[in-house]
C-alpha cells in the first residue's frame, strides 16, 4: 500500500478521518474526495507533506466522480446519509462510484454499506442501501462490501447523542428500548476497511459485517450510558404508539424512517464474516468510551464514576 494514491469519498467524515489515519501511517497517499473539501482539511495534518490531497467532487455527478479517481490505484466509498434523498447518495452515487473505478481499473475498491441494507427493508435508509450494493456488484464485481452495526467513537452521532439528552433530563426516554444493537469501535471499522483495501485479491468481491463484542439492547445501552456519566437516573421506554407520534413532528427526536429501523435488531448475522475476517480484534465500548463520557459527567473528570 506504501505510496499508492488511495481515493476516499466522504474522507473528511467521522470514519473518514480514521480511515485516513490508518491509511497514512501504512504509507499511501490519500485523495480526499467530497462536495466541500474545506471541512475535511483538518486530515491534512495526520499526513506528512504532500501526503493528502483534496478535491472537490459529488458522487451524484459522474464526471465529478472519475475526475477524482483519475490516478488511483484504491478507492473507498463512505458517503452515507441518515435523512435525505437516500436514493442519490446510496444507490446511484455508489452506482457512480464503482462505474468510475471500474473505467479507471483500479485495484480495490472498497464501500462501506450497513447492516440492515435489504432490498424490503420497512425504512428507506435500508432498501437504498441494499440497491447500492447491488449497483457496486454489478459494475466492480471484486468489490469489498462493508456492512457496520451502530458505529461509536469520541466524535460519534451516537453515544454522545444519548449522553447529551442523559445528561439534561430527569428521567430517559427510550425509543426502541428492545431492538439490540451490535456496536463497533471507529478504529476497529477504518483498519477492517484498510486491510481490506490492501488485500483485494483476499478480501475482494466479499461482504463483511462488521460487530463488536457486546450486542445490546437499546435500553442497555442507555443504561451504560447513564451508569458512566452519572448520577443514577431512571428510564422510561416510550410506546410505539407515541415513538409514531414524535416521529411526525417536524424536527423531532426521531424521523419515521429511523423509527421504521428500529423494527429489526442491527447485528452481525450468524455465519458472517466479520472484523476477526478482516485481522481486526473487536474493542468492547467499556474500553474506551469512559475516555470522552468523562465531559457529560458533573464534575468532569474529576467526578467518581457511578457504581454499576
Amino acid at each position: 500500500m506504501k505510496d499508492d494514491l488511495v481515493t476516499m469519498f466522504g474522507g473528511g467524515g467521522f470514519v473518514g478521518r480514521q480511515v485516513a489515519q490508518a491509511l497514512l501511517a501504512r504509507g499511501a497517499r490519500v485523495r480526499i474526495a467530497q462536495r466541500d473539501p474545506s471541512t475535511a482539511l483538518r486530515v491534512k495534518t495526520l499526513g506528512g507533506l504532500g501526503q493528502v490531497q483534496f478535491i472537490a467532487a459529488d458522487i451524484r455527478k459522474p464526471a465529478s466522480v472519475a475526475r477524482a479517481i483519475t490516478g488511483s490505484s484504491i478507492v473507498i466509498n463512505l458517503v452515507g446519509i441518515l435523512a435525505g434523498d437516500f436514493d442519490a447518495f446510496h444507490h446511484q452515487g455508489a452506482a457512480n462510484v464503482a462505474q468510475a473505478a471500474a473505467d479507471a481499473r483500479v485495484k480495490a475498491l472498497v464501500h462501506m454499506s450497513a447492516i440492515g441494507a435489504d432490498a424490503d427493508s420497512a425504512s428507506a435508509y435500508g432498501r437504498s442501501k441494499a440497491a447500492g450494493e447491488t449497483a457496486v456488484k454489478a459494475a466492480f464485481p471484486g468489490a469489498t462490501i462493508i456492512r457496520p452495526s451502530i458505529i461509536f467513537g469520541a466524535e460519534d452521532q451516537f453515544l454522545n447523542r444519548f449522553a447529551d439528552i442523559i445528561k439534561m433530563a430527569p428521567v430517559v426516554p427510550v425509543i426502541g428500548a428492545a431492538t439490540k444493537f451490535q456496536p463497533v469501535y471507529v478504529a476497529d471499522v477504518a483498519q477492517a476497511i484498510v486491510n481490506a483495501a490492501e488485500t483485494p485479491g483476499v478480501h475482494g468481491g466479499k461482504t463483511y459485517e462488521l460487530g463488536g463484542p457486546q450486542v445490546l439492547s437499546m435500553k442497555a445501552i442507555n443504561s451504560w450510558i447513564v451508569q458512566a456519566i452519572g448520577p443514577d437516573k431512571p428510564l422510561v421506554e416510550v410506546p410505539r404508539a407515541f415513538a409514531s407520534l414524535l416521529a411526525m413532528l417536524p424536527g423531532g427526536p426521531i424521523s419515521r424512517d429511523q423509527l421504521a429501523m428500529l423494527d429489526s435488531d442491527n447485528v452481525v448475522a450468524d455465519g458472517a464474516n466479520g472484523l476477526d475476517a478482516l485481522g481486526v480484534t473487536a474493542t468492547p465500548m467499556g474500553a474506551v468510551a469512559d475516555k470522552w463520557m468523562i465531559r457529560y459527567r458533573k464534575h468532569g473528570r474529576f467526578a467518581g464514576r457511578a457504581s454499576a
